[in-house]
C-alpha cells in the first residue's frame, strides 16, 4: 500500500494505493489498457466533513384502489402538481412530476374527468403507488 495526496479541483484528498502487479523493478511495464493494475481508496480530508442534505419525508402511503385515483409510478419527490381541484382533464393529461435521481418523471391521469382531491404538495417525497391525486 502507498499513500498518495492528490488534489482535485483545489481540493486535497489522501489516497491509499494498493499495487496489485510492481511488474520487474528493472524493465519499464507496459500494461494492456483494460488490465487493472492498482486499486484506489480515496480517504477524504478530516476537515472536509460533509454537510447533511435535507431530504423531504415521505408522504403517507395510501395505496390506489379506485378507478380515479393517479398514483405515483416511482419513489421520489414530487416537484409539481401540474392541475388544480375542479380542473377538467382528459385521459394521459399531464397532471403531476416527480422527481427520482435527478430525472423528471410525468404522471398521466389514468382516466378522464374532474379532479376531485389532491393529496400531497409539491416538494413532499412519495413512495411509489402513493395516489397524488384523484379524478371523479
Amino acid at each position: 500500500m502507498k499513500k498518495l495526496r492528490v488534489t482535485v479541483e483545489g481540493k486535497n484528498y489522501d489516497v491509499l494505493v494498493e499495487v496489485l502487479d510492481p511488474g520487474p523493478a528493472a524493465a519499464p511495464a507496459t500494461v494492456a489498457p483494460s488490465a487493472p493494475i492498482a486499486s484506489v481508496t480515496i480517504v477524504p480530508p478530516p476537515a472536509a466533513a460533509a454537510a447533511p442534505v435535507a431530504v423531504p419525508a415521505p408522504a403517507p402511503a395510501r395505496a390506489a384502489g379506485g378507478a380515479g385515483d393517479v398514483p405515483s409510478p416511482l419513489a421520489g419527490k414530487l416537484v409539481s402538481i401540474d392541475v388544480q381541484v375542479g380542473q377538467t382533464v382528459a385521459e394521459g393529461a399531464q397532471v403531476a412530476t416527480v422527481e427520482a435521481m435527478k430525472m423528471n418523471t410525468y404522471i398521466l391521469a389514468t382516466k378522464a374527468g374532474r379532479v376531485a382531491a389532491i393529496l400531497v404538495n409539491p416538494g413532499d417525497g412519495v413512495q411509489e403507488g402513493t395516489v397524488i391525486l384523484q379524478i371523479a
